[in-house]
């Protein structure tokens, strides 16, 4: 299994996620078809499905192009409100992909209330520590706006994801770890986990693949609510509830200028 991210527009990622073996590949948020296809003939695989973390137009602006271009070719997303979609996925659906590539979905509601992650894992290679596409609902150190949900929605979202193993790859919607990392040490100034991560940021301007769930779970303070630092910004206490304590830090957020 191999994973390559393709940037589209100003910050947005469409990958291709690739099985090696029988040299398919299926696009993930094909925004660009054109970038995504390019991409794919410079490797030399064949794209034969893609996959919609959820349905705003940076995401899925290009699932009826590539529906064109490819018909005989799956499109999965959680709704119908998925431009294209052939292959409705709900939570805890499962497919094998290619030769080896085992897809688990994940629904994510909040950010839009189809979000579908998805965790892939290479059934043969067992030495691949397994990856997850999160669109718009998990960021490196951040999490997406609540368009559909709640904070309430967001926390289980991100405690699902939670779930996987640490050392499962986050491949994310777009490239807002700087912002995201400025914003965790304005939050949580002394976490070394944070320090980490502006120095990653400072080496690479791409870096989606690069960290994994276990690091969220260290630097992500949408993760961390329970945090002394986090109650402190958000002016809550040990008793204040967990979803008020995310509306607070995602107002916080997005009012930020750091």
């Amino acid at each position: 299994m191999k994973i390559v991210p393709v940037p589209v527009r100003e910050d947005n990622y469409a990958y291709l996620l690739i099985d090696e073996p029988s040299k398919k590949a299926a696009a993930v948020d094909i925004y660009d078809v054109d970038k995504v296809v390019s991409k794919a003939n410079e490797l030399g695989v064949n794209i034969t499905a893609a996959f919609t973390t959820h349905r705003h137009n940076d995401h899925s602006g290009g699932n009826k192009t590539f529906a064109s271009q490819f018909p005989d070719a799956p499109i999965y997303g959680g709704s119908d409100q998925i431009p294209a979609l052939t292959q409705l996925v709900k939570d805890k659906d499962e497919f094998t992909f290619g030769d080896n590539i085992r897809v688990k979905c994940l629904a994510t509601p909040c950010h839009t209330r189809e979000s579908i992650c998805y965790h892939v894992t290479d059934e043969v290679n067992k030495d691949h520590p397994g990856a997850v596409f999160t669109g718009d609902t998990l960021f490196i150190a951040g999490c997406g706006r609540f368009f559909d949900g709640t904070g309430e929605q967001m926390i289980a979202a991100l405690s699902y994801l939670g779930t996987l193993p640490d050392d499962t790859i986050v491949y994310n919607g777009h490239e807002y770890t700087a912002s995201s990392a400025a914003f965790g040490k304005h939050v949580d100034p002394d976490n070394p986990a944070i320090a980490r991560l502006e120095g990653i940021v400072e080496k690479n301007s791409q870096t989606t693949g690069l960290t994994t769930i276990g690091d969220e779970k260290q630097w992500n303070v949408f993760m961390r609510l329970d945090t002394e630092p986090v109650r402190k910004a958000t002016d809550s206490t040990s008793e204040t509830p967990q979803s008020q304590v995310m509306d607070a830090l995602r107002e916080k957020k997005n009012a930020f200028k750091g």
